[in-house]
């Protein structure tokens, strides 16, 4: 198996749960995502992007990471260019660090659906900020290793069928789900956290380090 980190732009709190989940990974970094290299130990082996936002501190700083550089007019953000790098490289489970808040939520919102999307084809990849953790959800059965007590919700992108929750404070069995309803949000864990899907693309957000 081989894990790979993303650096990406968004917020990021380094937690010992984040360190445990990125140890041992290849990193690459995209743009201004490799502010985060040092919180968590961590050295990019690639730097790609359009180099819009990385500071000259940042430039000076990560000088001697080789780069894969690409014009600002581009048709991929510099994330999925880094998630499709990753592939090609090999890639069998992803983690996306900084992939929620920054100043873009635009960029936010399609590093979910687009982790959606490749979860979709089989891939592995969770999303973290530190505080919040998203892991994507298709037709499958999946089990999370959240304390009791954690607050998580599900986001339908799409209708759900045959969605069962258990381990939680409020189970579900067998519902069917519209694109757009809340039913799902601020549930919590109850033990262990288990939920299958029949068919449709969900995005499961939980805050480990409330619990």
């Amino acid at each position: 198996m081989s894990k790979f980190v993303l650096l990406l732009g968004g917020g990021l709190h380094v937690t010992d749960r984040l360190r445990h989940q990125v140890a041992g990974a290849r990193v690459l970094a995209a743009d201004g995502g490799i502010a985060h290299a040092a919180a968590l130990g961590l050295e990019p082996e690639l730097w790609l992007g359009d180099f819009d936002s990385a500071s000259a501190q940042l430039e000076a700083q990560y000088a001697g990471v080789p780069r894969m550089e690409f014009p600002a007019e581009k048709d991929m953000t510099d994330g999925e260019l880094a998630l499709n790098e990753a592939y090609r490289l090999g890639a069998t489970e992803v983690i996306l660090c900084g992939a929620f808040g920054g100043e873009r939520t635009d960029h936010a919102l399609l590093h979910l659906t687009m982790a959606t999307r490749f979860a979709a084809e089989g891939r592995k990849l969770i999303l973290s900020s530190g505080y919040e953790e998203a892991h994507p959800l298709v037709a499958g059965a999946y089990a999370f290793d959240f304390s009791d007590g954690t607050p998580f919700s599900i986001v339908a992108f799409s209708q759900l069928r045959g969605l069962f929750i258990s381990g939680a404070r409020w189970p579900l069995k067998n519902m069917e789900l519209s694109f757009g309803s809340s039913l799902t949000v601020s549930n919590a864990v109850r033990g262990q956290l288990h939920v299958s899907l029949r068919s449709g693309e969900a995005i499961l957000i939980a805050a480990p380090e409330v619990a």
